[in-house]
């Protein structure tokens, strides 16, 4: 595929609508049936991971991507996100379900708990391109007050509650709680925090904190998807005075029971989200699109045409068609 062209991908007559995109542990999907896979070249390269298209028993395709690529190999830092979402754009993804390992900030929620955030707190250092706008002669400035999609957090709540009930039922064991309403804090890494770091996000407000919400959650909006983060919490971060600051080691002990719990809950819940995003109910998954209109700046002569090519691939609604579309009336 050319980068800048971009290519809405089917198999069969099915448009794939859903974007999966897998954290720490959470590397492939259950009870899936392998359609194809493909690796879509972008303006910003290769994403993590070839994207996997596979169908549910019911014909439902999906489209799933490793962030930290096949076998864990790429730093939080590393991560390639503007490819990520480019590519699943790309593909006619419309809503993006990300799953990622978190630190609990708050002794509620305990290790094995599952959380939808609905803020954050930026601190990362900037060493991860935040916008598909960097580096070129076009400037836009996204509305990201909500910096999750609050239509699909609604939706997420009561499937997701019912959806890890019915995993503690098959797979035995107590009900993993889900905690909803909270901000998640997003730090560079890869090294854990100290003991005051910790405390201040605390301080803060924070409840949760992990390495790779952001920039995936800003590029998604500026790429006009939906997006949710359902957060597995791991470990309790380095606040608690009289416990042993987190380790890998730690993370990994809670990591694939939580992302077995993960891969039931999404194979309980994408079926029902198809149907959501094709029927009555579709413009819940909607409330994105359009947003970039009032977001990019007018279109002036220093705006070069190789930047407005490239945009082209991840927003076509505004870039592509005519070179003298003005992108303010796209």
């Amino acid at each position: 595929m050319e980068p800048g062209t971009p290519n809405v991908a089917q198999g069969g007559d099915e448009q794939v609508l859903i974007g999966v995109i897998g954290g720490s542990g959470l590397y492939h999907l259950d009870n899936l049936t392998f359609v194809k896979s493909v690796n879509p070249e972008t303006p910003w390269g290769f994403p993590s991971s070839p994207i996997t298209i596979s169908s549910l028993p019911s014909g439902t395709q999906v489209a799933f991507l490793a962030r930290h690529g096949i076998g864990h190999h790429i730093n939080p830092s590393n991560v390639p996100s503007r490819a990520n979402i480019a590519a699943l754009k790309s593909l006619g993804v419309r809503v993006i379900l990300a799953f990622s390992a978190v630190g609990s900030l708050r002794e509620e929620i305990a290790p094995g708990s599952f959380v939808l955030p609905n803020q954050i707190i930026d601190r990362t250092k900037g060493i991860r391109p935040a916008s598909f706008f960097n580096d070129t002669s076009v400037v836009a400035h996204t509305m990201f007050g909500d910096p999750f999609s609050e239509g699909l957090l609604r939706w997420l709540e009561p499937r997701v509650r019912k959806a890890l009930g019915e995993a503690a039922r098959v797979g035995g064991g107590e009900e993993r709680r889900l905690f909803t309403g909270k901000c998640i804090v997003c730090m560079e890494g890869p090294q854990f925090s100290t003991r005051a770091e910790s405390q201040m996000y605390r301080q803060w407000g924070g409840d949760l904190i992990n390495m790779s919400v952001l920039p995936e959650a800003k590029l998604a909006r500026e790429a006009e998807l939906s997006y949710a983060l359902i957060a597995t919490a791991t470990d309790y971060d380095s606040w608690r005075p009289h416990s042993e600051a987190v380790t890998a080691m730690e993370v990994f002990k809670t990591l694939k029971d939580n992302a077995e719990t993960s891969r039931r809950v999404a194979a309980t819940i994408l079926d029902e989200l198809q149907q959501a995003v094709t029927g009555a109910d579709a413009d819940l998954f909607l409330e994105e699109k359009g947003c970039m209109k009032f977001s990019i700046m007018p279109r002036s002569e220093r705006q070069k045409p190789e930047d407005r090519q490239k945009l082209a691939f991840v927003l076509p609604e505004y870039f592509a068609g005519e070179e003298g579309v003005d992108v303010g009336s796209a």
